[in-house]
């Protein structure tokens, strides 16, 4: 594994992500190191487990998933105190993010680092008239209320399945997080718990992909 450093960084204020730990905004970042970044276009799934990949508008991604547990296991990590995840994922298809009918929502989606979970929210698809509007949690934890689509890097690509002949139907997000971390082994992981009472294929209905993942190794004083 190749490590790509940045050094003498001076006196940057650590203010965003979701933190465990101590990790304040008055925190000093000395070191960052790249120890693992992947999109997927070389089709490498080292380390990963449950991984596989397909071809969406012409890019190479893992996925697609339906409430299956995916993770990453590095080794070797240099010495650092925070681990920064940035993970970009497609939400496929009619994710109705925070329904609460407990038939066809909430949708949740989830992400942790070792045995605890990091970060749960909800994501939407779904159409916003004054009339019919099935709000989101994202960017915030699960449970505020977004509009859908909001924080997205990309909102007008096809679906998948049912609706793979439709625009706006896969949603592109970033999300990074600050985590506290020491140990030279870490395994990451993803997952969904999507409902879709009635649905004769789930899989098809909604879904989620992995576009991209970055892992930094920070030393923060």
């Amino acid at each position: 594994m190749n490590f790509r450093s940045s050094k003498g960084i001076g006196t940057l204020f650590l203010f965003f992500g979701l933190m465990i730990g101590s990790v304040s905004c008055t925190d000093t970042l000395e070191s960052t190191v790249i120890v693992y970044e992947n999109d997927f276009s070389d089709l490498n799934l080292a380390g990963f487990e449950n991984g596989k990949l397909f071809i969406f508008q012409n890019d190479t991604i893992a996925g697609f998933y339906h409430n299956d547990l995916v993770a990453l296991n590095l080794t070797d990590l240099p010495s650092h105190n925070v681990l920064k995840i940035t993970t970009e994922i497609l939400i496929h298809d009619t994710w109705d993010g925070n329904a609460d009918d407990g038939k066809a929502g909430p949708d949740y989606w989830y992400f942790g680092v070792d045995n605890q979970e990091v970060f749960r929210t909800t994501f939407s698809n779904s159409p916003c008239e004054s009339t019919y509007c099935l709000y989101q949690s994202y960017p915030n934890d699960y449970i505020r209320q977004n509009r859908p689509k909001t924080g997205a890097m990309q909102t007008n690509m096809p679906g998948l399945c049912f609706f793979g002949a439709f625009p706006n139907y896969t949603t592109r997000y970033s999300i990074s997080k600050l985590v506290s971390h020491q140990n030279s082994n870490v395994r990451i992981f993803w997952n969904s718990e999507l409902r879709n009472e009635g649905i004769p294929d789930p899989v098809c209905d909604e879904s989620w992909s992995i576009a991209k993942v970055t892992v930094e190794a920070l030393v923060v004083n």
